[in-house]
């Protein structure tokens, strides 16, 4: 049971930092955030591969030693301008203000939320029989459309 406890007041103590400017490296954010408290691990994140590898990913997770540090932080930096750019900050345990799990991606141009199904209005998974079921339906539409688009055009 020591165990839970430990995970859960490691969760309530670990802050998400997001929104840094490239410029900002792993020593400038232990710097900013030590006056609020014991930091005992920093975690700054890189891309690692594709053409942006070794390049910094914008966001990182502050670990202090107490949740009490962890919310005097998220309390005083949320928002402090950073190299131009306001921080956002806050538990890494609460979703972001938009309940986006996964941030949208250039090359898919997607953006998956919780909960949300595509092809259906169900609140339940979607299988993979039914997303291709979903995009046949989708593509029928689209030739049809533009099959009555051809017609109405004079020759």
């Amino acid at each position: 049971m020591d165990s839970n406890r430990s995970i859960d007041d490691q969760s309530e103590s670990r802050l998400y930092v997001g929104n840094l400017d490239l410029r900002i490296t792993e020593a400038a954010l232990i710097k900013l955030f030590s006056p609020f408290g014991k930091i005992i691990s920093e975690d700054f994140l890189w891309h690692t591969r594709g053409p942006k590898r070794g390049e910094p990913r914008g966001f990182a997770f502050v670990q202090y030693s107490n949740k009490e540090e962890a919310m005097l932080a998220k309390e005083k930096m949320h928002g402090r301008l950073a190299c131009g750019r306001p921080l956002i900050v806050h538990l890494a345990s609460e979703k972001d203000a938009t309940g986006n799990i996964e941030k949208p991606s250039k090359s898919s141009g997607l953006t998956y939320r919780a909960g949300a199904t595509i092809g259906s209005s169900s609140s339940g998974p979607v299988n993979k029989s039914a997303k291709i079921a979903a995009i046949k339906s989708k593509l029928k539409a689209l030739e049809e459309e533009t099959s009555g688009i051809k017609k109405q055009r004079p020759s």
